[in-house]
């Protein structure tokens, strides 16, 4: 399994690059609409890494993986049929890849299929 996007929610996002920044050696970019205003820092294995706020009041911080595969929907079913509970079906970003996020239990996964 290859992480493809680390997504961190935050409301501390200037705090939290900052760290990040220190810590790793990265720069965080501007934010990016797409990614839901996440700012973004590329790691050195080209892991992509996200920090952004809650998009919602209902949203809790969290830090969540996005595991690479090639086939954002059949990886979606199959984690359905295991017993996953589907959080956001396959979106499209265009330009970016197709998402999903799932529960397993408390804790939340995602997916990410890189455009073709």
């Amino acid at each position: 399994m290859s992480i493809h996007y680390l997504e961190i929610v935050t409301p501390e996002v200037d705090v939290a690059c900052s760290v990040y920044a220190q810590a790793h050696g990265v720069t965080f970019g501007e934010p990016r609409a797409e990614l839901g205003n996440a700012r973004t820092a590329t790691l050195g294995d080209g892991t992509l890494v996200g920090v952004r706020a809650p998009m919602h009041e209902s949203e809790e911080p969290v830090v969540r993986p996005y595991a690479l595969v090639d086939d954002v929907r059949a990886a979606t079913d199959a984690a359905e049929a295991a017993g996953a509970m589907i959080a956001h079906p396959p979106l499209e970003i265009p330009g970016v890849g197709t998402f999903a996020i799932f529960f397993v239990g408390s804790t939340q996964h995602g997916l990410w299929q890189l455009p073709s």
